[in-house]
């Protein structure tokens, strides 16, 4: 079969063997593969895949189930579904854990439904907490980087399914189609400050961060009382201060976590309360996948080289055909 490897810090397309399932696996005939930031920093030899996974990229996608590794998952063959994957979706087919597999959303292509398992996955970990329970008060939540995959898939998150106050960090271009996806307030962060407008506000309860270092310590002015911070990228910087009082002051809470490196009960998890909590508002078009750019996959160094580029919208998908 076809895949892109790596090679030298580039991608190149070579056959491999096709895999086989395992027990508690199944075989994906890949339709599409969403692109993450994670497979650049893999490409450019930062960001190796977990033992056991193929070393080529590729943390999603989407296509048909053609073969099942053991007759329990017999029922799942010819079924259309998108899956997170730890590595390997850069390929003509790929195997994957049953339990990391969700069908395709009624209201969603083949093709889209592969940018759909990373983003759903990494914001429901993250944000949750905001559908338990009825809260006191509408919140407010703060996404940086709301024209990225992470960032369009949350803004829907908060404002649809929390109900929450959302607001983003983004170039002032995008205002308009991220004000159609659910935010209430666009930053433009080349020109204002956050952090500022924040605190005049009286403080944001809830912060999904992709940025990292740059925004530590403006991020923990921005948040309210008992506020939350949730650092899932580092893209400008890996090491800062922290000023104790005011953490203590505010009684934040500050978590950083990553997808692909937990355990993979841990994993199926989140995808099974994905699937309850999140996929009926896939299938009735509530949310939707936003996939602005499609790809044939013998071209994943072109999608690469505009994901690094910056400024895109949406998530970028590599398709078979």
């Amino acid at each position: 079969m076809l895949a892109m490897t790596v090679a030298d810090g580039r991608l190149t397309a070579a056959q491999v063997p096709e895999p086989a399932p395992g027990p508690d696996e199944v075989l994906i005939e890949v339709a599409a593969a969403g692109v993450n930031r994670a497979d650049l920093l893999q490409v450019a030899g930062h960001y190796p895949s977990p033992p056991g996974a193929p070393a080529w990229p590729g943390l999603e996608v989407s296509g048909t189930i053609v073969n099942v590794g053991s007759d329990d998952n017999a029922s799942f063959l010819g079924a259309e579904v998108c899956a997170l994957l730890p590595g390997g979706g850069y390929a003509q087919y790929v195997t994957v854990d049953a339990g990391l597999v969700l069908p395709k959303p009624e209201k969603a292509t083949l093709v889209d439904a592969a940018g759909l398992p990373e983003v759903a996955a990494t914001v429901y970990s993250n944000l949750g907490y905001l559908l338990g329970g009825e809260a006191d008060r509408k919140r407010r939540v703060l996404v940086h980087g709301g024209a990225g995959g992470i960032g369009t898939f949350a803004i829907q998150f908060a404002k649809k399914l929390a109900d929450a106050e959302t607001w983003t960090t983004a170039r002032a271009e995008w205002t308009q189609k991220l004000q159609a996806l659910g935010a209430d307030r666009v930053i433009d962060y080349r020109n204002e400050d956050f952090a500022a407008i924040a605190m005049e506000a009286g403080g944001v309860d809830a912060i999904l961060d992709v940025i990292g270092a740059a925004y530590f310590e403006p991020n923990l002015k921005a948040l309210a009382q008992d506020g939350r911070l949730a650092i899932i990228g580092l893209q400008q910087g890996t090491a800062a201060q922290i000023h104790l009082g005011g953490l203590l002051a505010k009684r934040a809470t500050i978590t950083g976590t990553t997808l692909r490196a937990r355990p993979l009960d841990q994993r199926r998890q989140i995808i099974a309360e994905a699937f309850e909590r999140v996929w009926p508002a896939l299938d009735s078009g509530e949310i939707e996948p936003v996939v602005t750019t499609r790809i044939p996959l013998a071209e994943a160094a072109e999608a690469h080289r505009l994901m690094g580029a910056g400024g895109h919208f949406g998530k970028i998908v590599l398709t078979a055909k």
